[in-house]
């Protein structure tokens, strides 16, 4: 029952949605990207400023399913190498337990202060949190920014809320990964 619920998700939220061409599929990333990003810059003042200066910043479109004890995320994202002018396209897969139920879309952008902390991203691609979560949006789409934390050493990243509507307390592990077929 538990893999039937989670294949669900996946298979809901399109992560096996491979019909598109890879032209599009870029181009639906960079869209996301771009979208995340104004509303980034609009309620976070200085926050093109520091992107800017950054080594290197990656953007992920997320759907966060959370069903009892059972908790999903997955995306894709571009990540913007600074040092190199590269974009590098990503996916990214969480799962975890905890108490809760919803579903949430939201936009990850991870900032990386450090070439350290970029070329750990690059190379690992590893996080786990502990994550507490209460997020209520109404039926309107209504928008929301949640604050920005530090994911790792010298990485800032925010985390902005599109639609849905979760209560959570979930511990996840979240892996990144270059995508193969679209890079």
């Amino acid at each position: 029952m538990l893999c039937l619920v989670a294949s669900a998700s996946l298979v809901h939220a399109g992560l096996f949605d491979r019909d598109k061409g890879v032209d599009a599929q870029r181009a639906e990333i960079q869209e996301a990207r771009e979208e995340a990003l104004t509303k980034l810059y609009a309620e976070k003042s200085g926050s093109g400023k520091m992107l800017a200066e950054s080594k290197g910043y990656a953007v992920f479109s997320n759907i966060g399913v959370n069903l009892f004890l059972i908790s999903t995320q997955h995306g894709s994202g571009v990540l913007r190498d600074n040092r190199s002018a590269e974009d590098v396209y990503l996916k990214m897969l969480s799962g975890g337990g905890g108490i809760g139920l919803g579903v949430k879309n939201f936009a990850a952008i991870f900032v990386f202060h450090t070439d350290a902390a970029l070329d750990l991203f690059l190379s690992e691609g590893w996080d786990f949190s502990a994550q507490a979560d209460a997020n209520m949006e109404t039926d309107t789409q209504g928008d929301g920014m949640e604050t920005a934390y530090t994911a790792m050493p010298g990485t800032t990243l925010y985390q902005l809320t599109d639609a849905g509507v979760a209560a959570q307390v979930t511990l996840q592990g979240t892996k990144f990964w270059r995508d193969e077929d679209l890079n």
